[in-house]
């Protein structure tokens, strides 16, 4: 009966965060692949149709990480600026496949430029969702030595979401690496206390105790699996729910 109570509140989330890589844009070759934009966006115009309320906080790893861009060269603060400025790339991309699809979006950076992307304002971006806009965070925290995990925390406390969604490459949390370990087990739904207890890798161990602490459900799915993207929007089944 708890596991069917989450699942019910799970799909009654009517404002949701959505963290998406880099790699959700990127077909391997192309940084930028106008096909894998055009799959994104339209799930995301399928939710937003249903009327979910979609704000997406986006990484830059199809550009660079500042992690491993780090050198004799580049101080490892500087190596996390250039990461940020990748995602404010991302977003202005995003930003313009949405609106190109018939969509309407908002797009804000922890990092603001002038006369490119404005400030982030937490006040500005609930304003913007209750307007049915798709609303687009880049720049991270703005800080360095800080993931994209944590700025997905974040910003899902500061505009209320009740569910943060993880688009990953694989179809879940697993209790082992599924690409090493064919017989890996997938969970359906797991609690924060056995997340940990476990030892497993949901997302970086700061967000992850900030989504716990707030009460945001974290699902975490696989984004290149034809249509997942949309059913999680709509509140189906899909990967696995970690929740209080």
């Amino acid at each position: 009966m708890h596991k069917q109570n989450k699942e019910e509140r799970v799909k009654k989330s009517t404002r949701v965060l959505l963290k998406l890589s880099g790699e959700a844009f990127s077909d391997g070759e192309a940084s930028l692949s106008v096909s894998r934009f055009h799959a994104v966006v339209d799930e995301l115009l399928q939710g937003a149709a249903a009327g979910v309320e979609i704000a997406i906080v986006v990484g830059g790893g199809n550009f660079l990480r500042g992690a491993s861009i780090e050198n004799a060269l580049l101080h490892r603060v500087t190596a996390d600026q250039m990461g940020i400025l990748a995602t404010v790339l991302n977003g202005l991309a995003l930003r313009d496949a949405i609106e190109a699809r018939g969509g309407e979006a908002e797009l804000m950076s922890a990092l603001p430029i002038e006369g490119v992307v404005d400030a982030f304002d937490y006040r500005l971006a609930r304003k913007a969702l209750t307007q049915k806009k798709i609303v687009i965070f880049a720049g991270g925290t703005g800080n360095p030595f800080v993931t994209t995990d944590s700025a997905a925390s974040l910003r899902a406390v500061e505009i209320g979401a009740s569910s943060l969604l993880k688009a990953t490459k694989v179809d879940g949390v697993y209790d082992r690496d599924p690409h090493h370990f064919p017989d890996a087990q997938l969970f359906s739904h797991l609690s924060f206390a056995e997340v940990l207890q476990k030892e497993l890798a949901v997302m970086d161990l700061a967000a992850f105790c900030q989504c716990r602490d707030y009460n945001i459900a974290i699902q975490v799915f696989n984004l290149f699996k034809p249509g997942a993207l949309s059913r999680v929007l709509l509140g189906h089944t899909e990967g696995t729910i970690v929740y209080n």
